[in-house]
């Protein structure tokens, strides 16, 4: 795996005093998959002294730590799927943590991830991790954003999808719903309804009933937790829902 060279090369520079949560991190996953690669990943920044504010750019609540650990490792899991990861797919992490957390933060975050790119991951570990903790909801966001990643570049390769449906599978997503999030980037003909999750010989009251199902599964507010950022992306992915609704109904000439 091979790193971009001309990507955020300042980063590296702050890295030498960044002080280390190890300890944190491994006690609030009681030794779990997703903390014991994050504290292998700070390592290198191991210091005497540390405190729970060190930890802030994984979040200020419980349930954002949760997301944001979840990110960091499965980011690099998708990063990494074709074998380079690009400056466009740090960015665009980057941007999210930027947006939810300051510069401070986003900087402590990439310099993480950095780290993380460089090991081994288990996918099954660290999913049945997430399994145990997460929402269905902000699992179905987890996704959204993991695709977001893959097509931060202008293109969705295929080992990234491979991954990403894996991810999917481990963490226990509807295969509906998966093939609803992938048709948001991976156009097809076809991809209003697989947005629905049902197919073109569906009626009319099916189509209606797949569009509330999938609304509210998917509605903004279930992930307004998780900061600012992730609820524009559930908007984005909502409006997704409600257009290709749009464009079934006026196919068919629905009321």
């Amino acid at each position: 795996m091979q790193m971009n060279n001309n990507t955020d090369n300042q980063l590296h520079k702050s890295g030498g005093c960044f002080p280390s949560i190890l300890g944190f991190i491994v006690g609030f996953y009681t030794l779990g998959p997703i903390g014991g690669i994050i504290g292998a990943a700070l390592g290198s920044y191991l210091g005497g002294n540390y405190t729970r504010k060190d930890t802030e750019f994984l979040g200020t609540t419980h349930r954002q730590k949760d997301f944001s650990s979840s990110l960091l490792v499965l980011s690099a899991a998708v990063m990494k799927a074709d074998g380079s990861v690009k400056k466009s797919e740090l960015d665009y992490v980057k941007r999210f943590f930027l947006t939810n957390f300051g510069q401070e933060q986003a900087e402590k975050f990439i310099l993480t991830l950095r780290e993380v790119l460089k090991q081994e991951i288990n996918l099954s570990e660290v999913c049945q991790q997430i399994g145990r903790y997460m929402d269905y909801s902000s699992k179905l966001q987890l996704i959204h954003y993991l695709f977001g990643i893959s097509a931060a570049d202008g293109q969705v390769d295929s080992s990234e999808v491979d991954v990403i449906e894996t991810i999917s599978h481990y963490i226990n997503i509807y295969t509906s719903d998966f093939e609803s999030i992938k048709a948001m980037f991976v156009k097809r003909v076809d991809d209003a309804y697989t947005i629905l999750g049902i197919d073109s010989s569906a009626t009319d009251d099916e189509v209606k009933k797949a569009y509330r199902e999938m609304a509210k599964k998917n509605h903004p507010d279930k992930v307004a937790y998780l900061g600012e950022d992730v609820r524009k992306a559930a908007e984005k992915k909502f409006q997704e829902i409600n257009d290709a609704y749009d464009r079934i109904k006026k196919q068919r000439g629905m009321v």
